[in-house]
């Protein structure tokens, strides 16, 4: 049934789906865990699992892929994408356990009973910020009452607004020049906490390579005319990609900022008709969100618009080329560049 036709068409739910039994996520070991609910809740269930943590640390083992015992420094890192950021800086001088597994929808994760009690006994917790952790925001805050240092990222690097609900964009990653600043302020917060760490030279090193990916971002994106950047996502993720190489974001197909929302049909067809007017080639979707919408969407088009995968939300497997943050904006430039030139 065609999406034009408002009164009959009826968009199909979006949303990632938990697993198979009420209640229960899949953490970040692979293993189904009730979903933690409630701050005091959280805490009372937690009590047993305090004694483990100390094996359930990862070093943050830069380039050797490896495990090593670690030192007893704990850093927290929220995301993938956040971890590997941090990782960077912290090299072999702290254990860094990065809780939401790459491959997931930070909007809409939460964590399991011994993960809590990783926050609470972190020295450091690495956090994006903006409400992009949802299911983390009163883990966080509980932890930052109990004594954590919790320094949340994106609220420093000048976020930018939704302009429909003014609430802020979390996506801050997806700018590297932002990226870069918020590596300083990595190192900033390690050497405050350990003033002997060598966090400032890692970060020198590591905050050029993304300015040097921003330098190859521009010059991949250069063949693109005026005229064609014009931008369609799955859900409102690009605005720092799109405000840094002068994109206009002309729609996306679910709501906000988070994708959890549900779009009405009168936003379906108003969307079809925008990328007809505009002319847009391509939407482009994310690897944590699914592409079903978006697909019934492009088949208006007869073949005409493609519907371009991203990563946007997460890293990578490895060797997919968006297994670091670098591959990630490299990777999803060098596809925006294919799909509008």
């Amino acid at each position: 049934m065609p999406v034009s036709d408002v009164g009959a068409f009826r968009p199909p739910r979006t949303r990632r789906r938990r697993g198979p039994e009420a209640g229960i996520w899949i953490d970040a070991v692979g293993e189904a865990t009730p979903v933690v609910r409630g701050r005091r809740l959280a805490l009372l269930r937690i009590t047993a699992t305090i004694g483990v943590l100390g094996s359930a640390f990862v070093l943050a083992a830069c380039g050797s892929g490896g495990t090593q015992e670690a030192p007893d420094r704990r850093v927290v890192a929220t995301t993938g994408i956040l971890g590997d950021v941090v990782g960077q800086v912290v090299g072999d001088e702290a254990s860094l356990e990065i809780l939401i597994p790459n491959g997931t929808d930070p909007h809409e994760y939460r964590t399991s009973a011994q993960q809590v009690a990783a926050i609470l006994t972190a020295d450091l917790v690495f956090a994006n910020g903006l409400s992009l952790e949802e299911g983390l925001i009163d883990v966080l805050a509980e932890a930052e009452a109990e004594g954590v240092r919790v320094i949340r990222l994106g609220d420093s690097l000048d976020p930018l607004a939704n302009p429909v609900t003014n609430a802020p964009d979390p996506h801050v990653w997806l700018d590297p020049i932002r990226m870069a600043d918020g590596v300083r302020l990595v190192a900033a917060e390690l050497g405050s906490q350990w003033p002997d760490g060598d966090w400032s030279s890692r970060a020198a090193r590591y905050a050029s390579e993304l300015e040097q990916v921003h330098l190859e971002i521009v010059d991949t994106l250069s063949p693109i005319p005026l005229e064609r950047r014009k931008l369609v996502t799955n859900h409102d993720a690009l605005r720092y990609f799109a405000d840094r190489y002068g994109f206009e974001i002309v729609g996306t197909v679910i709501p906000g900022t988070s994708g959890l929302s549900d779009p009405s049909s009168a936003d379906l067809s108003a969307l079809v008709a925008t990328i007809r007017s505009e002319d847009v080639p391509a939407i482009f979707t994310e690897s944590t969100e699914s592409s079903a919408l978006a697909r019934e969407l492009a088949d208006e088009f007869s073949g005409g618009v493609a519907v371009v995968e991203l990563h946007t939300g997460s890293l990578g497997e490895p060797g997919s080329g968006a297994d670091t943050l670098s591959g990630l904006l490299l990777s999803d430039a060098q596809l925006i560049a294919e799909a509008l030139t």
